[in-house]
């Protein structure tokens, strides 16, 4: 069974990746480990020498009882999605978010990571700061990052975009795993620059080989990878965009479209950042 980590701060953005979550768990027969962090005060104890021990105290148990409280809240949204035969366990751990996320991936063997990509107590400048760059880059695991408001829709169509390289091809095998459970279809892109060295016969190669596979591929010419990348999720109906981490200010770009492009609410789908090898 398929381990999934889904950091959460209980906040309506992370509520919305719950259902999400839950969704991923059906699909690849998994189990959700639900991780909430807490960064404990930082305090001088010679200013505090008697009650120092006490104000931690009262922070862990503040968190605690909060903790209890919402996990009740997220078993009835799975009840009412009818996914409450989801498997489900809980951690509660203090210090910094990132790391606890890369400390619980490693600890419990975690084979996915599903999380929100805002919400609140610090998380909104989460997934274009710092953090979420060492999350994707480092966790060694697939991460499905969720928009805020994006709704979950059933996976019907699969966006891949690709350079045509080995550790490429090996990440399209893995999303056509997930095609093949989600009876989905597979939209490869590759988005040619002007300085591309790709060269026609490659891309020949890789149609051939994967001509028996439920896979498109799309070649377009174009300098401006974003914007192109953004175009075909809506006009090829894209429900999950998968894709390897380059680097950060691409994740940037996705997830902070300019407001000239003039994109709805609507267009905002999950995607899922596939560790390169």
């Amino acid at each position: 069974m398929k381990k999934i980590l889904f950091p959460t701060d209980f906040s309506e953005a992370a509520n919305n990746a719950f259902v999400h979550a839950l969704e991923f768990a059906k699909l690849v027969h998994g189990e959700l480990i639900l991780l909430h962090t807490f960064e404990l005060p930082v305090f001088d104890n010679q200013f505090f020498p008697e009650n120092y021990a006490a104000i931690y105290d009262s922070v862990e148990l503040s968190e605690f009882d909060m903790f209890k409280d919402e996990i009740p809240k997220l078993r009835a949204i799975a009840e009412a999605h009818h996914l409450d035969k989801i498997k489900m366990s809980h951690r509660l751990k203090d210090g910094d978010l990132v790391s606890n996320i890369k400390g619980t991936s490693k600890e419990e063997k975690i084979d996915y990571i599903v999380m929100g990509t805002s919400g609140a107590t610090g998380w909104d400048s989460f997934f274009i700061g710092t953090n979420t760059a060492s999350v994707v880059t480092q966790a060694g695991v697939p991460v499905f990052c969720v928009p805020s408001n994006a709704p979950f829709n059933a996976i019907k169509i699969i966006g891949f975009t690709t350079r045509f390289r080995a550790k490429d091809k090996k990440a399209l095998q893995s999303v056509l795993e997930l095609a093949h459970k989600a009876k989905a279809k597979v939209k490869c892109l590759y988005v040619k620059t002007s300085d591309s060295d790709v060269s026609k016969a490659t891309i020949a190669k890789w149609e051939e080989e994967f001509k028996s596979e439920p896979i498109e591929f799309f070649v377009i010419d174009s300098d401006d990878v974003q914007a192109t990348i953004l175009d075909f999720i809506m006009y090829k109906d894209i429900d999950v965009l998968t894709l390897l981490p380059y680097k950060r200010g691409f994740f940037e770009g996705l997830f902070k479209p300019s407001l000239t492009k003039k994109l709805t609410t609507d267009f905002e789908i999950p995607i899922l950042s596939i560790p390169m090898e």
